[in-house]
């Protein structure tokens, strides 16, 4: 699988949606369901393409978030 997207490969009908975290300091994370995966990109910097995980790899991770098994990042 393709793990990332040049801006130019984004569908245009990719209907991404921004963290309600983002805040005013631009700190913006984007999500888009993509047929073959979910894409991830930087709200501010559109231009510069996405990360694209699976499903599976999402499901893997969104739980650990919740649960802040990654919290030692930030």
């Amino acid at each position: 699988m393709q793990t990332f997207l040049e801006a130019t490969e984004i569908p245009a009908e990719a209907a991404f949606v921004r963290s309600s975290r983002s805040g005013a300091a631009g700190h913006c994370v984007e999500v888009a369901e993509l047929g073959s995966g979910v894409a991830l990109r930087h709200g501010k910097d559109t231009g510069r393409g996405a990360l694209l995980f699976s499903a599976e790899e999402m499901s893997a991770f969104v739980p650990g978030a919740k649960d802040g098994e990654f919290d030692h990042l930030v």
